[in-house]
C-alpha cells in the first residue's frame, strides 16, 4: 500500500462502530445554516463540525464598505464568499453534512445550488438585526423546505424568549423557534438535533 494513503488511513480502534461494521453505512444527510450577514453561520458550522471544517472566507476591504453593515460586528474583518462545510455523525447510521450560506444579498444566486437535495434549513437570526433574516424565511417558505429558526445569543444584549421572537418574526406556529449559542457546540448539536426531528414531522415518508 501506498505510504501516502495509509498515513490518510484511521485505525480500526479509533473508528465508530458504524464505520467498522462493513454491511451497512449510515445515513448521509444534508443541512443548511442560512441568515443574515454576520449571525454566526461560519462559527455554527465550526463549532460542531467533527472535521475540519472546510471555509471560503475572504477578508472584507473597503469596497464591501457600501453594502455590508458592520454596526453590531465591526470586528469582523472576514466573510463567506461561497459556502462553508462541515460534517457530524449524530447517531450511529445517521451523518449530517452542515453546509453555511454566504450572507451578502449579492452571493444569494449560489443558494440554490447549495440548498439543492437538503431534508432542511436552520435560520439564524440575531435579536439586533431581527429584518436580516427575512430573506432567509422568505426563501425556505417559497421552496417549501422544512425549516427552524435558531436565535443566535450574542454576548451583551438582551435575552428574548423565543415566543417573543417567534412573534417579532411572524413565524407560523409549527415552526420551531429556538434559543442557542453558535459558539457552544452542545447547544448547535441541540439546534441541528432540532431540525431533524422538524423535517421528519413534515415529511414523514
Amino acid at each position: 500500500m501506498d505510504s501516502a494513503v495509509s498515513e490518510l488511513l484511521v485505525p480500526d480502534e479509533e473508528l465508530q462502530p458504524w464505520q467498522q461494521d462493513r454491511s451497512r453505512a449510515p445515513i448521509a444527510t444534508k443541512v443548511v445554516v442560512a441568515g443574515g450577514f454576520g449571525v454566526g453561520k461560519t462559527t455554527f458550522v465550526s463549532a460542531v463540525s467533527e472535521i475540519t471544517p472546510l471555509q471560503t472566507e475572504a477578508v472584507m476591504t473597503r469596497a464591501s464598505e457600501a453594502t455590508d453593515d458592520l454596526s453590531a460586528t465591526p470586528e469582523k474583518l472576514t466573510t463567506t464568499v461561497a459556502m462553508d462545510f462541515g460534517r457530524i455523525t449524530l447517531a450511529d447510521d445517521l451523518v449530517l453534512y452542515v453546509f453555511g450560506t454566504p450572507g451578502q444579498q449579492r452571493f444569494w444566486f449560489m443558494w440554490d445550488d447549495i440548498v439543492r437535495g437538503a431534508i432542511g434549513a436552520i435560520v439564524l437570526a440575531d435579536t439586533r438585526r431581527l429584518t436580516d433574516c427575512f430573506p432567509a424565511l422568505d426563501y425556505f417558505e417559497s421552496c417549501g423546505i422544512p425549516y427552524v429558526v435558531a436565535v443566535n445569543h450574542f454576548e451583551g444584549t438582551e435575552s428574548f424568549a423565543a415566543e417573543d421572537v417567534r412573534e417579532a418574526l411572524t413565524v407560523p406556529p409549527h415552526i420551531p423557534v429556538m434559543i442557542m449559542d453558535a459558539r457552544d457546540r452542545l447547544s448547535v448539536v441541540d439546534s441541528l438535533l432540532g431540525l431533524v426531528a422538524h423535517a421528519l414531522e413534515a415529511c414523514p415518508e
